[in-house]
């Protein structure tokens, strides 16, 4: 296992970059130690890995012995470095691994092991454990990891609310690993918490939801949350923000291609479907949860769209857009991190056709204004508040 865990790079990193993420963690030494012995003895479809980020659970699995393993990730360039490696091995190893893009029964029926990368958001992690808990075999172990310095008290209150036997393994090089056993019985039959639904009617959505022509406004919208979806169920306060601009966005009559890029819950797109219905809309995230809630945001409202899921946009068509609204990350996991957000800001300019806008809200203190004018073309400052910048770009 050690030599393949060596192989392993940060792909499309080559590992060198002294700032630059790492493809192994102690974290994913940990999980594979504390699994071993049950890895070594499993059958077909006992082993499933979630969280995966470059591959080293998937492939460390598969070195131990198991003779195939589910995977589920929920970004998509994490999903494509898994790949990457699978396919770096050898056919034959890439062929004993499928990845699914739910955390429904395909995943997770009749798994008894199942290795886990902390994710960030208790909203997450209870979304995956309900998942775990309803569809894996009665004698599953859930190995749950993560940095000590990410992890709290409510995931193990988390993991105890569906299984009976929870613990926590000795610390190792600042890792931890929750070991969750026994589903409780109602976890098993109860309704699950996720997705959640929601109606809002807070006024910035509702106004700039409000067809140009002068049709009426919908009186609500309706939101649907996975609990991987940044913001949850509710209006994030840099969108808010970028709502209160609508007034200002390109008149109806010039918008025929509208996206949502890095759409979250979608209501973005659900506002563009609204605010111009002859356009057709795109919405794009690398979150399968994120793309899973936009698809039943714009479901629950009676709007059509399309939805994709996409790293930062790279497979839109160049010059296919008229407007794009764009609220960008500035996290990775629990790392601050800008590089998305000028990946997407690339992806602006390339897919706006000429005297296309993009309208960018972002937190102020991370100056994107001259990186969106280079990326896109002019860029205005059209509102600031104390947190949060909105700015228009054209592209010449």
């Amino acid at each position: 296992m050690t030599a393949v865990l060596d192989r392993l790079v940060p792909w499309p990193d080559d590992g060198t970059r002294a700032d630059g993420p790492v493809a192994v963690d102690a974290t994913d030494r940990l999980l594979l130690a504390e699994a071993a012995a049950a890895i070594t003895g499993a059958g077909p479809g006992d082993v499933v890995v979630v969280g995966d980020r470059f591959g080293a659970l998937t492939l460390g699995a598969l070195a131990l012995g198991a003779p195939d393993v589910r995977v589920h990730t929920d970004a998509l360039d994490a999903e494509q470095a898994v790949r990457h490696h699978l396919h770096q091995e050898s056919t034959e190893v890439s062929g004993r691994v499928t990845i699914h893009d739910t955390l429904g029964p395909e995943l997770l029926d009749g798994a008894r092991i199942v290795l886990l990368q902390l994710p960030k958001a208790l909203a997450e992690l209870t979304e995956t454990v309900e998942a775990v808990a309803r569809y894996a075999a009665d004698d599953v172990t859930l190995l749950a990891g993560g940095r000590l310095k990410h992890m709290t008290r409510a995931m193990n209150d988390v993991l105890g609310d569906r299984f009976t036997e929870v613990r926590a393994t000795l610390a190792r090089s600042k890792s931890r690993a929750l070991v969750a056993s026994r589903p409780r019985p109602e976890a098993r039959t109860a309704d699950p918490l996720y997705p959640v639904h929601e109606h809002l009617t807070d006024p910035e959505l509702l106004a700039a939801a409000s067809p140009t022509d002068g049709g009426a406004a919908p009186d609500r919208i309706e939101v649907v949350a996975h609990g991987g979806t940044f913001a949850g169920a509710a209006l994030d306060h840099g969108s808010r923000f970028l709502l209160s601009t609508a007034g200002y966005w390109p008149a109806a009559a010039r918008v025929h291609d509208a996206v949502d890029l890095g759409c979250g819950t979608g209501l973005l797109s659900v506002v563009l479907a609204h605010r111009y219905p002859q356009a057709r809309v795109v919405a794009t995230d690398r979150s399968a949860a994120a793309v899973a809630s936009a698809r039943e945001t714009l479901a629950a409202n009676g709007v059509t769209g399309v939805v994709t899921r996409d790293d930062a946009g790279a497979t839109l068509p160049d010059e296919s857009a008229d407007v794009v609204l764009l609220n960008p990350p500035f996290h990775d996991r629990a790392a601050m991190s800008t590089e998305a957000a000028y990946r997407m800001f690339a992806t602006a300019g390339r897919i706006l056709r000429p005297g296309g806008e993009l309208w960018c809200v972002y937190n102020t203190r991370l100056r994107y204004r001259g990186s969106i004018g280079r990326a896109v073309g002019p860029t205005d400052h059209v509102a600031q508040d104390p947190r949060f910048t909105v700015t228009r770009s054209r592209k010449p």
